[in-house]
């Protein structure tokens, strides 16, 4: 496609790995695999969490929520990824581009306001266990995550402006999806109002979230110390060690493709491809491992249906 082509139609070329392309073949193995681990281990996660009554308590329903989000999130660029390195196509429309810039950012501030919901929940029972069954009841718990998902609908709309910006420049995603601040890189217009927002936004939900979750953290260990046992002490720190992971899981990631975009434009466009397929893919990866390697209720029964199965 030619220069002048590029610029005048409404279709984007997916760069996926730029130098690589030649590699492709070998580097879809460990992407298929890492793809499909992500929609089984989430999966499983979900069916265990449905079909287990015992696991019908309110962190392992933040738990379902967190496996859902990742789900969809795989789901929403799996076939941008894999049909860039299988070679089925590297085009993609502006509408279907927007639409998938809407769905990763958007379940990019569902997961770190589930994440809060979660860091309240182990608040809760640790700092107020006499009243945890009274604050965190059923409804409060349905109401709490349609909050979740509503502020992250509601927030990431302005992402629809990109629908009427005028694209001057050639129409190379520097990704094998599609993320704002790549198509932004392509625009001519006034862009002022959708940076400002983009910044306002990561301040106003992913790092209040995450200051949030750290001031839960201050108030869960200063009462974790009290404890006079120190068994008890081991026991209630156990019991948020998958939580911070989780934490550490999908914030790291972030940070480094924000400082990447904002700071790396000296830095080779494979790091900047690689920080964002780390960003969409290591969270989602990690998580169902971790809560079925760190959470016993879970792991047990995921033990259990594994032994029925075979």
């Amino acid at each position: 496609m030619s220069a002048s082509s590029a610029i005048n139609s409404s279709i984007f070329i997916l760069r996926g790995f730029p130098g690589l392309g030649q590699y492709y073949p070998w580097i879809s193995i460990p992407f298929s695999a890492i793809y499909a681990m992500v929609l089984l281990g989430n999966c499983l996660v979900l069916h265990v969490i449905r079909t287990e009554p015992s696991l019908h308590q309110p962190m392992f329903y933040f738990l379902a929520m967190l496996a859902l989000t990742d789900l969809c999130m795989g789901l929403s660029t799996v076939h941008t990824v894999l049909g860039v390195l299988w070679g089925l196509s590297q085009e993609v429309s502006l509408d279907a581009c927007i639409a998938q810039t809407y769905f990763v950012h958007g379940l990019s501030c569902t997961e770190s306001g589930v994440l809060l919901a979660m860091a309240f929940d182990r608040f809760t029972a640790i700092c107020n266990p006499l009243r945890y069954t009274s604050i965190l009841t059923n409804t409060r718990i349905i109401h709490l995550m349609v909050s979740i998902v509503m502020r992250s609908a509601v927030s990431i709309l302005p992402v629809i402006r990109l629908k009427f910006f005028h694209y001057c420049r050639p129409h190379n995603l520097s990704h094998s999806f599609c993320l704002h601040q790549d198509l932004l890189r392509l625009v001519c217009s006034d862009i002022r109002f959708n940076s400002f927002y983009a910044l306002a936004l990561v301040i106003c939900t992913l790092l209040l979230d995450a200051v949030l979750i750290l001031i839960s953290y201050v108030f869960i260990l200063q009462t974790v110390l009290a404890i006079a046992s120190r068994e008890e002490r081991l026991k209630s720190l156990q019991t948020c060690v998958s939580h911070i992971c989780a934490v550490l899981v999908f914030y790291i990631p972030i940070i480094g493709l924000t400082m990447v975009h904002r700071f790396g434009k000296h830095l080779s466009p494979l790091v900047h491809v690689l920080m964002g397929n780390i960003y969409i893919l290591f969270p989602p990866l990690m998580n169902p491992i971790i809560y079925s390697v760190k959470t016993e209720q879970l792991r047990s029964r995921m033990k259990n249906w594994f032994s029925s199965k075979m």
